[in-house]
């Protein structure tokens, strides 16, 4: 019999770069709408100075939903401010910072390369947990977690307790391949993107790709930590597509689809 007090709880949410068109307001009332429990702001277009990030908060929370995460497009190996990126997320009250690790992919990067990426994260990572933020990176291409052998390299090498990463299918991927590179970067995961795409990153519902978020939202929940899954993408960015995503999501994070 499965112990379901040992099992995960996942948390349905959504990125607000699903709906970079909408302003804040709407971003809250269509993922209340959905059933989402939680947003992760970006800092695209919705989240850019303390304002935004006040409004977010209050909007977020007035709702009845949870702030995720901070979605920046922070470039760890360029040592630069942070602060703007800190002092955003304790604005919004986000627990966690998105990061991007460099804008090299692996195979273009040298040793200096790596290890400025290294150096500047464990840095960021410091600034980060004297505030209780954590750190995660986004796991994609032309960046050096560009696959999971990249990305653990990369974690090992930080080393840092406040550093983990996020997962999101690799574009192009079998299932099974997913699959593998989810397992691979379980132990160090933080949060998970959550989109249907083809192999030339055509949008598709979340649906078309049943069996891969069926037995992703499985492993997670048997993997006995919380976790966030976060809807990135619909099919042609409209609202209504939203709604149609985050309902299959919700049957697959309580194990009933």
């Amino acid at each position: 019999m499965i112990d379901l007090t040992t099992l995960a709880d996942l948390t349905p949410g959504i990125c607000s770069v699903t709906l970079r068109s909408q302003g804040i307001d709407d971003v809250v009332r269509i993922s209340s709408d959905a059933g989402l429990a939680g947003i992760e702001w970006g800092t695209d277009v919705h989240v850019s100075d303390s304002e935004s990030a006040a409004h977010a908060k209050e909007a977020t929370v007035a709702a009845g939903l949870s702030v995720l995460s901070l979605g920046s497009y922070y470039r760890c190996g360029a040592f630069g401010d942070f602060g703007r990126a800190l002092d955003l997320a304790t604005g919004l009250g986000a627990p966690r910072i998105r990061v991007w690790a460099g804008e090299l992919g692996s195979a273009e990067a040298n040793e200096d390369y790596w290890d400025a990426v290294v150096q500047d994260t464990r840095r960021i990572a410091d600034l980060a947990a004297a505030r209780g933020i954590a750190i995660a990176f986004e796991y994609h291409g032309n960046t050096l977690t560009d696959s999971p052998a990249t990305t653990l390299d990369l974690l090992n090498r930080v080393n840092h307790p406040n550093v983990g990463t996020y997962w999101q299918p690799a574009v192009g991927l079998s299932d099974k391949q997913a699959l593998e590179s989810l397992h691979e970067v379980l132990p160090h995961l933080a949060g998970v993107h959550c989109f249907s795409w083809g192999p030339e990153a055509e949008r598709f519902p979340l649906r078309n790709r049943k069996l891969l978020w069926q037995t992703v939202t499985d492993v997670l929940r048997g993997n006995g930590k919380d976790m966030d899954i976060m809807l990135e993408f619909v099919e042609d960015d409209l609202p209504e597509n939203v709604l149609n995503d985050a309902a299959f999501l919700h049957t697959i994070t309580l194990g009933e689809d």
